[in-house]
């Protein structure tokens, strides 16, 4: 009896003292999402701690949100984080996306942020940027480029600066073609645009014409952004391609030209050095033997017609 007695004392103090350290490491947190109208399971966060996952980070998380309105598990939060993903960014999305009137539930602001893991955006940058329009420069100055250039019918270069403002097309973001994709297609549709005037002054004189053409192409089907506008900030005159192309072209000719002179100079004075030396040329000598090769179908030729006499 005392021996059982011993060994129940060892479990409830065993007991005892499990519930202290639960107690010491989750009753404030407990305490805290109660209070805040948020409650998590103690049995939850033992499980958590259990699966190495960061307990504050998650209860915090869900606080923020069901303060701000929405209602997000402390299940779904675990397994966002698990999954790889930005915890405090999705909320905070889901809180921006909210306040402003943009429909984004908890699944897809978590696929928009595993989507842009590691491309240096984040999930919270694309709902800011769906609410407030950023601004890309085209061509992309880091790229290395400074104008977009284009040539007018009349020969004429032209180089240009533009400015696309776009917002984040939330639908379309995951699996949707990056800024990038934005500066080329804008890019191309410039330099078309500019290749459509009949003279570098169209350009010069109307440069919206150029964007209200770019943007009429509908250049951001299948990106993750929607084209607000695009503004033309700079327009310059290039050099004079077509005269250029013109000048290169003379010169090829003039080097043709010059070369086939002097191969015919240069038959002309080994013919003159062959008739100054007293020899026979290549090309006399092919013609002499085409000369006695004629006689000699001759000559044969006649021979054969000449009359049979008697006895032969």
């Amino acid at each position: 009896m005392e021996s059982l007695y011993l060994v129940g004392i060892a479990v409830l103090a065993l007991f005892a003292f499990v519930l202290a350290v639960v107690l010491f490491n989750f009753f404030g947190l407990w305490v805290r999402a109660w209070i805040a109208g948020a409650p998590v399971q103690m049995s939850k966060m033992v499980g958590m701690r259990l699966r190495k996952v960061p307990v504050g980070l998650i209860v915090d998380n869900r606080i923020t949100a069901v303060k701000a309105g929405l209602q997000v598990s402390s299940d779904a939060l675990e397994g966002h984080y698990l999954a790889g993903g930005d915890v405090s960014h999705v909320v905070l999305a889901l809180i921006a996306a909210a306040k402003a009137g943009i429909l984004l539930d908890f699944n897809h602001a978590c696929a928009i942020d595993l989507a842009t893991k590691g491309t240096g955006k984040t999930v919270l940058e694309a709902v800011r940027t769906s609410i407030n329009p950023k601004v890309i420069d085209a061509p992309n100055p880091t790229m290395g480029r400074t104008t977009i250039d284009g040539v007018a019918q009349d020969g004429i270069g032209v180089k240009v600066k533009a400015r696309v403002t776009v917002r984040s097309h939330l639908d379309r973001f995951v699996g949707g073609a990056t800024e990038e994709t934005i500066i080329a297609r804008v890019g191309e549709g410039i330099v078309s645009a500019i290749g459509s005037a009949h003279s570098y002054k169209e350009v010069l004189e109307n440069p919206d014409r150029i964007s209200k053409t770019v943007l009429a192409k509908g250049l951001d089907s299948n990106t993750a952004f929607e084209i607000l506008s695009i503004d033309i900030a700079d327009v310059d005159v290039g050099d004079n391609i077509g005269a250029k192309l013109q000048t290169e072209q003379a010169e090829a000719d003039k080097r043709v030209a010059q070369a086939k002179a002097e191969v015919r100079r240069a038959a002309a004075v080994a013919v003159e050095q062959e008739i100054r030396a007293g020899n026979l040329g290549i090309m006399d000598y092919v013609r002499m033997k085409n000369v006695q090769a004629d006689t000699s179908m001759r000559e044969s030729i006649a021979g054969g017609d000449k009359p049979r006499t008697e006895g032969t």
